[in-house]
């Protein structure tokens, strides 16, 4: 079985995801793909246990077949990871990790749409149970709702301009096709903004792959809910990919490490609160020129990690 993406900083996750070695330990990998972050661990650390946590059934195959010569060292879970840690009463974990970006996979194999490359069906579900699809967000949203996602979660200055031409194209029929929506968007923009750094479409696609699987609105519950789930000592690593993913973790954590929880306003703290969190990691590490070099995609990727006071 062959696999296409390829895990960012396995060095630098490596070198600050230590699990005890003098007993047992369990990490949980909040977004496993095809595993290769997983597969590291579980090579390095012989009496470590891990939980991969994917919620694409197709790309889990993937994991689970790498994953075969651990055993039970490796237990793949189907959900999301909000979910996962939402009321959690399993067993105390050692090591969480997020890897946000989304796999090559899912642009090169499944087929859903995620690239304005090729002519699929504009699907963009990282679970194909998840009601929502891009199709039904680009035929029935609002030509305003289009716009302020698109200028949301994309960072698109001609949101407005793309919606329009949206709007107006889905008026003689439904666009069904990443290939459609690509040609629509090129149209729409500006001649000068054609030949840019990045495709015209690529911010629109993000904006829409993160509205359908609402990825932005499950980072900190996720992260307070594995705090919570940490023993004393335990780490979280989390590798953000673009601006909107990073302030959300920079601020969770930030809010964490604080002892006080008072209001501003109050001259003195009566809470008397301990910080949840030590963050270890004042800046976020990026890749090495190195790694960037070999990867060009790394070259936006972010790690940052936090120890369980």
């Amino acid at each position: 079985m062959e696999y296409v993406h390829y895990s960012v900083m396995k060095d630098e996750v490596k070198q600050y995801l230590i699990p005890p070695t003098d007993k047992p330990s369990v990490m949980v990998d909040c977004t496993t793909g095809e595993g290769g972050h997983t597969n590291m661990m579980l090579s390095e650390y012989p009496q470590l246990k891990v939980y991969g946590l994917d919620c694409d059934t197709h790309i889990q195959e993937k994991a689970k077949n790498r994953m075969k010569e651990f055993g039970e060292r490796f237990v793949p879970v189907h959900t999301w990871f909000d979910d996962y840690f939402d009321d959690y009463q399993g067993e105390p974990i050692d090591l969480v990790l997020f890897d946000l970006g989304i796999s090559i996979f899912h642009y090169t194999e499944s087929e859903r749409g995620f690239s304005f490359k090729k002519e699929e069906n504009l699907d963009m579900r990282l679970n194909d149970e998840s009601p929502l699809t891009a199709s039904m967000v680009v035929n029935s949203y609002s030509e305003e709702d289009l716009a302020n996602i698109i200028y949301k979660y994309g960072e698109e200055r001609y949101s407005r301009r793309i919606a329009r031409a949206i709007c107006e194209k889905r008026i003689e029929k439904d666009i069904e096709k990443s290939s459609e929506l690509e040609d629509i968007i090129f149209k729409a923009v500006p001649a000068t903004y054609k030949h840019g750094r990045i495709h015209p479409a690529t911010r629109s696609f993000q904006a829409l792959r993160i509205e359908v699987n609402k990825e932005l609105d499950r980072i900190e519950p996720a992260l307070r809910g594995a705090v919570k789930a940490l023993r004393p000592g335990g780490r979280i690593a989390i590798i953000t990919f673009h601006s909107l993913e990073d302030r959300i973790v920079k601020w969770t954590f930030k809010d964490l490490a604080k002892a006080c929880s008072c209001p501003p306003e109050q001259p003195r703290c009566t809470c008397g609160g301990k910080a949840a969190i030590k963050i270890l990691t004042k800046k976020p590490i990026i890749a090495t020129d190195k790694e960037t070099k070999m990867n060009p995609p790394s070259r936006s990727a972010k790690l940052r990690i936090i120890e369980k006071r």
